[in-house]
């Protein structure tokens, strides 16, 4: 996903070592007032107590005491052999004002160091960070490095100081001045949340994918400069989601990244601060603040939230990678690793793969859900590459019950929150019953496929497109054994990963296609590669686009579609732009112009969808669908099948009669209409109209007169009919 830094240091020696542990005998640690940090139960507190004096092991990272008279640190470090604490004053980022070294026995319980700092001398500092010491031994899977300056894992905030270099933690030696720093926390400060409350969206959930960052990075957003790229941006857009007509928003990764690694964030630094790239303010002590203040806006517009979360791999890449603080904290712990034990497992193709088996690495993605969902108030995550939770300690595939799987299904405070995964990496393919969260909604890949291939006008596609229409139950079935909902299934055409909607019907092949993309090998170009085509053939991508929409809208399942689809964003048929923080990757808000019948399409069509709870159901249609062939034939399976309709009953819903026809092939097809109720039929969508024809908002549907309808090549219908007026 970045580029890989230089070979790894070599281990200091035991010269090296010596001058270290001489240099700390003959330089105790320093004080902000020039006094010797205090180590002793007097100097801590005056009153004898355990914890005043030594410190507590809970909880972990950088806590005020109850009574705000100490700030507690707390590090888990299972082969540590010793733990420097270092905070930093104002501006200077690379002479710590206070050093101290935790001592053993009287600092560490278990595998936790600890200590406390009196408010005297934490109020006067800003950041913090440690050194960590233990063995040097790739071959046991310890890079311990007495040099390095290591982030809290915990850290509630970043900093990068001006001299923040990433090849600096690559290289042997000090990385003092070039590392990035905690935040030290805030002695009584809290957010101030008000009347906030939780959105909860059932039949009319509509997950949008969006980019912080790229959603209003361009000045065509019409936000204000200062807001562009930033939380408050997406604040200022919150109208334009609310018309559009959007009920969730999936936020790619907003974890602390590596500014300088990528551009989507699928590379974590941290899993508890809020990215600071992303801050209108640029103060990595307001940043927490800023988020909060963007999810208060979205719930106060009745929209949920939901992060796009990476607890699979980190920033440092593989055994060339950087040593931001993972690997220097405790490398064996946090990471799976090769038989050899000097090599990481790649599974996510990123570098390194989290252990997740581990007990400790299980309980801080724990602490970090938690703290999104009490303290940030989200309301759902997707996991990425979540078939990495089921690796055991050597790495293999576990199926029968992934602890960390468990531990997140049974959190006390997640009732109502929305898991959502992506039940795949390189390795393994595990979506529907293969993975092990059986309460989870997971990205559905073969809707994606399925109905792609569809639209392209593949032959033999009508019965895997009906599986999707109808909810993917040979994924997500039912059954006693298997009690799942066609809710799970989280329907989506276009993600992050791949084409845009418009790169889709535009590029046969995409031209970065050897950096993969998954699906990315699933497209087509209407007869005309790229842009610039003649007007036939724009409008013909049109229609297609329209169409992808409509099959996504009207099937059984939980929708989504990536931000910038519904304006024809294109991203110059790059499928995988990961690393593209350019115009190409941010949303060019002038397409709504140049689009507006498009944006028009979308914002009815979801509407229709929302309206309708039949269409989105928690089971499956079972005897409420009756599938259609054209010329009121029976259905046909055959390869050459051209296309499918049907007939939705909406009266266990109590709702309206629905009535869908979809068309792959390149001559029109005629079906015949449902008859039995004295009410009319109405046409909704017509995808081969032009605009403002291909849509009907409602009340402005136009009634159908005839016993059947014609639907136009590669093209799709959809009808309504309202429920009969009760009798007298």
């Amino acid at each position: 996903m970045g580029a890989l830094c230089a070979p790894p240091f070599p281990a200091p020696n035991r010269a090296q070592r010596r001058a270290v542990d001489d240099a700390k005998r003959n330089h105790p640690p320093r004080s902000l007032g020039g006094r010797v940090a205090p180590t002793s139960a007097a100097a801590m507190s005056g009153r004898h107590r355990w914890h005043e004096r030594e410190g507590a092991a809970e909880p972990l990272g950088a806590t005020w005491t109850e009574d705000g008279q100490a700030l507690n640190f707390a590090l888990y470090s299972k082969h540590a052999t010793s733990v420097t604490l270092l905070l930093y004053a104002g501006d200077d980022t690379v002479n710590p004002c206070f050093e101290w070294r935790l001592e053993y026995p009287t600092h560490k319980s278990g595998r936790i160091w600890h200590g406390r700092v009196p408010a005297s001398v934490a109020d006067r500092a800003s950041y913090y960070a440690y050194r960590v010491e233990g063995p040097w031994d790739p071959a046991a899977g310890h890079r311990f490095d007495p040099y390095k300056i290591l982030l809290d894992p915990y850290a509630r905030a970043v900093a990068f100081p001006p001299g923040f270099d990433r090849s600096a933690a690559c290289r042997a030696g000090s990385n003092a001045g070039r590392a990035p720093l905690g935040v030290l926390p805030r002695r009584g400060v809290g957010f101030d949340w008000g009347s906030d409350v939780r959105p909860v969206h059932t039949h009319d959930a509509v997950i949008y994918e969006l980019h912080v960052g790229g959603f209003t990075r361009s000045s065509s957003s019409g936000v204000s400069p200062s807001a562009r790229g930033t939380y408050a941006g997406v604040i200022e857009k919150i109208p334009y989601l609310r018309e559009l007509g959007v009920t969730v928003v999936e936020l790619m990764p907003v974890f602390q990244f590596d500014p300088f690694q990528n551009y989507w964030g699928y590379m974590p630094l941290s899993f508890f601060a809020p990215h600071l790239g992303y801050s209108q303010s640029g103060d990595p002590r307001r940043v927490g603040d800023e988020f909060r203040e963007m999810v208060r806006a979205l719930h106060a517009a009745d929209i949920e939230v939901v992060l796009d979360v990476v607890y699979t791999h980190t920033s440092e890449g593989n055994e060339a990678g950087p040593t931001f603080g993972f690997r220097g904290i405790d490398n064996s712990t946090y990471y799976l690793l090769e038989e050899d034990r000097a090599r990481y497992r790649n599974d996510a193709g990123t570098g390194n793969v989290l252990h997740c088996a581990n007990r400790y690495v299980r309980h801080m993605i724990l602490d970090s859900l938690r703290f999104w969902v009490t303290e940030m108030h989200v309301d759902g995550f997707r996991f990425d590459l979540a078939s990495l939770f089921t690796r055991d300690e050597a790495g293999r595939i576990n199926l029968e019950d992934p602890p960390i799987v468990a531990d997140i299904g049974a959190l006390p405070d997640f009732a109502g929150i929305r898991l959502i995964a992506e039940a795949w990496d390189l390795a393994a393919y595990q979506l529907g019953r293969s993975f092990p969260g059986t309460e989870w909604l997971q990205w559905n890949g073969r809707f994606r496929d399925d109905v792609r291939c569809f639209v392209r006008g593949d032959a033999g596609q009508v019965p895997a497109l009906m599986t999707r229409l109808y909810g993917s139950d040979d994924i997500f079935p039912d059954q006693v054994t298997h009690a799942y909902h066609a809710y799970q299934s989280v329907n989506f055409v276009t993600s992050h990963d791949g084409l845009t909607m418009h790169d889709l019907v535009s590029y046969a092949v995409p031209i970065d296609r050897d950096a993969g993309g998954w699906g990315s090998d699933i497209s087509f170009d209407c007869g005309w590669s790229g842009e610039h085509a003649p007007a036939e053939v724009r409008a013909e991508r049109q229609r297609r686009i329209r169409l992808l929409f409509t099959i996504l809208f009207v099937s059984n399942g939980t929708p989504m579609f990536v931000a910038g689809d519904e304006l024809g964003r294109s991203q110059a048929g790059r499928a995988n732009p990961y690393d593209r923080d350019e115009p190409s990757s941010w949303i060019d808000w002038d397409l709504a112009e140049a689009n507006a019948g498009l944006l028009r399409f979308v914002r009815i069509a979801l509407a229709f969808r929302r309206a309708h709870p039949s269409l989105c159901r928690s089971r499956f249609w079972r005897a409420d669908v009756a599938w259609r062939g054209p010329e009121g034939g029976t259905i046909d399976l055959s390869a050459d099948a051209p296309g499918v309709g049907f007939f939705l009953d909406g009266g266990a819903e109590q709702d309206g009669d629905v009535f869908t026809a979809l068309n792959r092939a390149d001559m029109p097809l005629r079906f015949v209409l449902d008859a039995g109720s004295p009410q009319p039929w109405l046409r909704v969508v017509d995808t081969a109209r032009p605009s403002p024809d291909d849509a009907c908002a409602a009340g402005d549907e136009v009634p159908i007169t005839s016993a059947s309808i014609e639907v136009a090549p590669r093209s799709a219908v959809v009808l309504l009919r309202h429920p009969a007026p009760p009798a007298g």
